[in-house]
């Protein structure tokens, strides 16, 4: 009997999804474009993975080589470097993260309260605008900015008597650097997800609040603002999930000898590991899914912290 009603459950199912792919093949047929790259170039690489657990051989490919554990996850744990990669890795990252929250949602509410659609524009361009500047020209510029003898910023602090050094150089002002000139590039383009939750509130409630007596400031705290938090809880939780993951490029071509110590982070460390000197790829490999783990446990960990104190995660 349960035999004959679960036989009768995978008919119906079965044909419900034919009905559904003959009634909706154009939307399936789209699909299938995005679904096929993901698999073809996130999940088929996948398979390198295991060059992380083998002595890897170029002559013998992904499948062959000696198998030896867990011993490059161990020479990573045990090199002296260690801690000093993993430290400014977490360090630029959470403060990153912690910078890159606050501004796009202020941005945010300051112009959505602007009314005149002319001006609110203009803001909105100028502060899209540096998103669009590339990571080589974005450096570049910094590096113009602070140079020593030239620079914009270390003339205007030396016509009020302050010395303030090569900043390149400095190993304790790189995170910061780092961080506020990423802020300043995005937080124009992180409004955009902000805006967009913000048309959504009803207008009705702006005209009880005005009714009650509230200013266009307490209207933004207790009627706009309770609106962008579930937004706010899911970007928040796929910043976590990048915490690891710091953008190479600008580390790399802001590092320098002078600054190396605060500036070495695990992505820079594994490009030099397995592109340049020995060219070790397994320890590369390992490096990069100690990586990915961690950033995985990061993001599962916050999604839980997420649903248990707002109710709202990504899944």
């Amino acid at each position: 009997m349960q035999a004959t009603v679960s036989q009768q459950k995978k008919k119906s199912a079965g044909f419900r999804l034919k009905k559904a792919l003959k009634r909706y093949w154009q939307l399936y047929l789209l699909l299938a474009l995005p679904v096929l790259y993901v698999l073809i170039f996130s999940y088929k690489p996948m398979a390198g993975i295991q060059i992380a657990f083998k002595k890897f051989s170029a002559r013998e490919g992904i499948w062959g080589g000696d198998w030896v554990g867990f011993y490059y996850f161990a020479k990573f744990f045990d090199t002296y470097k260690f801690w000093e990669i993993l430290r400014n890795t977490l360090v630029i990252s959470v403060y990153q993260v912690i910078a890159q929250i606050p501004i796009p949602i202020i941005l945010a509410l300051c112009i959505n309260c602007i009314r005149n659609k002319g001006y609110k524009k203009t803001v909105q361009m100028l502060s899209y605008m540096p998103h669009f500047i590339s990571t080589v020209v974005m450096v570049s510029m910094l590096m113009q900015l602070f140079n020593t003898r030239s620079g914009l910023i270390v003339l205007m602090f030396r016509s009020i008597g302050i010395e303030i050094g090569d900043i390149f150089a400095s190993p304790a002002a790189f995170p910061h650097l780092f961080v506020w000139s990423g802020v300043w590039q995005n937080a124009g383009w992180g409004t955009i997800i902000y805006l967009a939750a913000l048309a959504g509130v009803d207008p009705a409630q702006h005209e009880a609040a005005i009714v009650d007596g509230a200013t266009r400031f307490q209207r933004c705290i207790y009627v706009d603002f309770p609106v962008i938090i579930p937004t706010m809880v899911i970007l928040l939780i796929m910043d976590m999930g990048r915490v690891m993951s710091l953008g190479f490029e600008k580390v790399y071509l802001m590092q320098n000898d002078l600054n190396i110590s605060a500036s070495e982070i695990i992505s820079t460390y594994v490009y030099k590991i397995g592109l340049t000197g020995s060219a070790d790829y397994s320890y590369s490999t390992a490096i990069s899914l100690f990586n990915s783990v961690v950033n995985l446990v990061l993001i599962i960990l916050t999604n839980a912290f997420s649903r248990k104190v707002s109710g709202s995660g990504l899944f």
